[in-house]
């Protein structure tokens, strides 16, 4: 089963190199830490964090189908994207703007101008945190789940640069307080934001069909939205070149003929739909998947392994 302790994802780096990394980027831009990243950082990450990159060439070779080559190639393009996503975010925090251009904005806005609460499933994929720090929703209030294990000084750069646009963190508690946090939230209207693909705190999951496979999704984003029958958006930001993100923003459906099911049904249901609605993206982009682990766990790729022993 995957889970948020296979790989906790917090930035690497001591908080003066956080502060310098700042301070540079509003004297030479992005683009001279593009090309270190491509030159020296991915190669190595490749290298030391080998059991990252090995889940990365299964996730190609496997999921996607690439041929080896073509997997050695889009293995290291993943490593090469990740570490632009990160520069990215730190040149948000020295007060860069992106573009963004939006599908299903509307839709989005629609849903904020009413009275009830709504849950957005992010994603490890792209740069969903960028988004909130260039977006607003002036009608409601961005509760958003965060892992508290990052380093200060981007979770400090985070709590300014977001508490501008009206979004409040909520740190994942091992006290559980964070589930009171959100309940609260969405009581009051509120939009509360998920992560959909990696399970925190309780290892409760469901499994999907994802990208040929069977993975295991946190159980409780979809256990919650069904409870507490609010809508659920699917929102990934893309990368699309130098400075312009792309973002999807998607309404999962609930059918009224759902009415009737059981609770299990419908959160088995809302969880297939929003593991269909990242496979989609994932096709456009393969190479923005950043779960560094072993994220698909069934036969066949038991199967695949005892063959290539």
């Amino acid at each position: 089963m995957p889970h948020h302790e296979d790989w906790r994802g917090n930035t690497a780096g001591t908080p003066w190199m956080h502060r310098l990394l700042i301070a540079s980027i509003r004297f030479v831009g992005m683009r001279p830490y593009y090309i270190l990243v491509a030159l020296f950082i991915a190669p190595v990450y490749m290298l030391v964090h080998h059991q990252a990159c090995l889940a990365i060439w299964h996730y190609f070779r496997r999921q996607h189908g690439f041929s080896p080559w073509k997997t050695f190639r889009y293995t290291y393009l993943n490593h090469y994207r990740f570490g632009q996503i990160i520069i990215d975010r730190f040149a948000a925090y020295a007060g860069y703007k992106f573009k963004f251009e939006m599908e299903g904005f509307e839709q989005f806005r629609q849903l904020t101008r009413q009275p009830e609460g709504i849950i957005v499933l992010s994603s490890h994929t792209g740069n969903y945190e960028i988004a909130g720090y260039s977006l607003t929703s002036p009608e409601k209030r961005y509760h958003a789940l965060v892992y508290s294990g990052e380093a200060k000084t981007v979770m400090a750069n985070r709590s300014r640069l977001f508490a501008a646009n009206n979004i409040k963190m909520i740190p994942i508690g091992d006290d559980l307080s964070h589930l009171i946090e959100m309940n609260n939230a969405l009581s009051e209207g509120d939009i509360v934001s998920i992560p959909g693909d990696r399970i925190f705190g309780s290892p409760k999951c469901i499994r999907c069909d994802f990208l040929g496979g069977k993975a295991s999704l946190p159980l409780g984003p979809f256990a919650m939205a069904v409870q507490r029958s609010v809508p659920v958006i699917a929102m990934f930001v893309m990368k699309h070149s130098l400075a312009h993100y792309k973002v999807y923003i998607k309404l999962l459906p609930t059918a009224p003929s759902q009415a009737a099911a059981s609770r299990n049904t419908q959160t088995a249901l809302l969880a297939q739909a929003f593991a269909n609605e990242l496979e989609t993206i994932l096709r456009i982009y393969p190479e923005q998947w950043f779960n560094y682990y072993e994220f698909w766990n069934d036969e066949r790729n038991d199967r695949e392994d005892i063959k290539s022993q």
